[in-house]
């Protein structure tokens, strides 16, 4: 690995690794088993492409588009707060442990929109790949080398998150810990949706 793309790849994962809306999703998700591979690929594929973007020199969008800003921040604190209010009803009836002892399973479908709003609704990811990543990226001259090595880390953040979660399944098979883990991807929810408002 180049200079260039271990760069990359160190600042890429640096700024995915902190927990928040996608991740917490993509964990949880992980734990349940459900559409894992999909879920990994699409974030990664989403990261990718925002990474792309911004090291090709679109890292101006807010400046050339000023109403983008606002409406990402709003549209996506909403989705934030709805989602977080899902996870305490979870946790207030139970956990997600009751809906596994069913056997019940999100589709496909439910599982991708939700993954998919918390990846492009979220301002942070394109404060995060968009601009960060692509203003950075002109410092280097091999850029190719260092947008690849960010790419890569989105992927090896994600499989690892959502296959290493099984790693933990045992404590999960009590109920508590599912509710436990809603009423913290709730409260990390709420949090970020409220720093979005105020930011």
């Amino acid at each position: 690995m180049s200079s260039s793309a271990f760069a990359g790849f160190a600042l890429g994962f640096s700024l995915i690794l902190a927990i928040g809306a996608q991740n917490a999703f993509v964990l949880r998700q992980g734990l349940r088993r459900e559409h894992v591979f999909v879920l990994c690929m699409t974030c990664a594929v989403s990261d990718a492409i925002l990474i792309a973007v911004g090291v090709a020199g679109f890292g101006s969008l807010a400046q050339v588009a000023p109403w983008f800003e606002p409406v990402m921040r709003y549209g996506g604190s909403a989705f934030l707060v709805w989602y977080a209010l899902r996870s305490f009803r979870s946790a207030w009836q139970g956990g997600d442990a009751m809906s596994v002892d069913r056997g019940a399973r999100s589709s496909l479908r439910t599982a991708l929109l939700t993954v998919l709003a918390f990846t492009w609704l979220n301002p942070h990811v394109y404060l995060d790949t968009v601009v960060l990543i692509g203003s950075i990226s002109a410092q280097y001259d091999d850029r190719l080398g260092f947008a690849l090595g960010a790419i890569l880390s989105s992927f090896v953040f994600f499989f690892s998150l959502g296959y290493g979660a099984a790693v933990l399944s045992p404590i999960f098979a009590r109920r508590r810990a599912w509710q436990v883990l809603d009423i913290v991807i709730g409260i990390v929810m709420l949090g970020i949706a409220a720093k979005l408002v105020v930011m």
